[in-house]
């Protein structure tokens, strides 16, 4: 079977991870979730050159330099860094990705993540991936990857699950896209069933994203061609032509394609996934002491309990707090 090319996002700005995530920091650029970066995370996941092509990023113009060294530091690289002037969501930016991979080959798969996304559970993500590849290229679906939820998590869109997919076990039709509900209708999701919440990685046969895009959204998608065409090359670095990008409508794929797209997939999956995007999120999968603290660089606590405690660089030191955020860097303190 031919080989996935992976295309990452690395444009967010992770603001609700203030004071460590700013503009020149964004949350996947920082080691967050243990020694290596959300990036270097992501990349590390898609390293098997038996199964996967070197990836695509997409990302911030501001940070080429970050990424490429983050990419040396764990002796990894990329096929190109395609550099966004300025953010337009996801839609056209999956596109840029998607019109380069075909430059490769006509026929690509390709996997979309994002790259500020903790996975904990490869094992799990591998076999995904291989479901949705497969599913994908017999049925030209665009597939999704579902979160089996652990919680009525109020902050995730949810995905309902449709029939199963014939010849391909673990994948289902996509029932409806339910944007993120309140806790009475999470609760009742979990009770039901067959919901999950919707991770934002997608796969899909490059062929069948670009044709639902002309479809759905066609002056996106011309756009995104004359971006694509007028590509400049420095090194690694690709830069779409600005014109075409600044005229470009932001939209994300799940409004501007996923939801409207009758031929969508969901493969369902435990990856021990979380997307980081809050501090109480981060807490979460973040190592506690015997009181449920989390402690993250030079910390020392009394008497205290429950709280996600982060020093980075002055000492912090708690006493007789109870379910607290605390971050703590070399010009800011957050308390929450």
């Amino acid at each position: 079977m031919s080989k996935i090319q992976p295309i990452i996002l690395s444009g967010g700005a992770g603001t609700r991870l203030w004071p460590m995530s700013r503009r020149l920091y964004p949350k996947q650029l920082l080691p967050l979730c243990g020694p290596q970066t959300l990036l270097q995370q992501t990349l590390a996941r898609v390293a098997d050159r038996a199964r996967f092509h070197p990836p695509l990023i997409i990302a911030n113009e501001e940070h080429r330099f970050i990424i490429a060294e983050q990419m040396r530091q764990i002796g990894l690289c990329a096929s190109a860094v395609i550099l966004e002037p300025e953010g337009r969501n996801t839609a056209p930016a999956i596109a840029l990705g998607a019109l380069a991979a075909q430059d490769q080959d006509a026929d690509a798969v390709a996997l979309v993540m994002p790259s500020d996304h903790l996975i904990q559970n490869r094992a799990a993500f591998d076999e995904a991936v291989a479901r949705a590849a497969a599913a994908v290229r017999d049925t030209q679906a665009l597939a999704t990857f579902g979160i089996t939820p652990t919680a009525p998590e109020t902050g995730y869109g949810y995905i309902a699950r449709g029939t199963p997919v014939a010849n391909h076990a673990g994948c289902y039709r996509v029932a409806r896209f339910v944007e993120k509900p309140d806790r009475q209708t999470a609760q009742s999701y979990l009770a039901q069933g067959g919901y999950d919440w919707n991770s934002g990685m997608v796969l899909f046969r490059t062929r069948d994203y670009l044709a639902a895009l002309a479809r759905l959204e066609p002056e996106m998608a011309a756009l995104c061609q004359s971006a694509h065409d007028a590509m400049a090359a420095d090194g690694m670095f690709r830069r779409p032509g600005a014109a075409a990008w600044q005229a470009m409508p932001a939209r994300s794929i799940d409004h501007a394609v996923m939801e409207r797209h009758a031929n969508t997939l969901v493969v369902p999956a435990d990856l021990g996934w979380s997307d980081i995007g809050s501090w109480n999120a981060l807490a979460q999968v973040t190592a506690r002491d015997k009181n449920a603290n989390s402690l993250i660089g030079d910390v020392i606590v009394c008497e205290s309990h429950d709280s996600y405690l982060r020093a980075d660089g002055p000492m912090l030191a708690a006493v007789g707090v109870r379910g607290l955020v605390v971050v703590a860097t070399r010009d800011a303190v957050l308390v929450a």
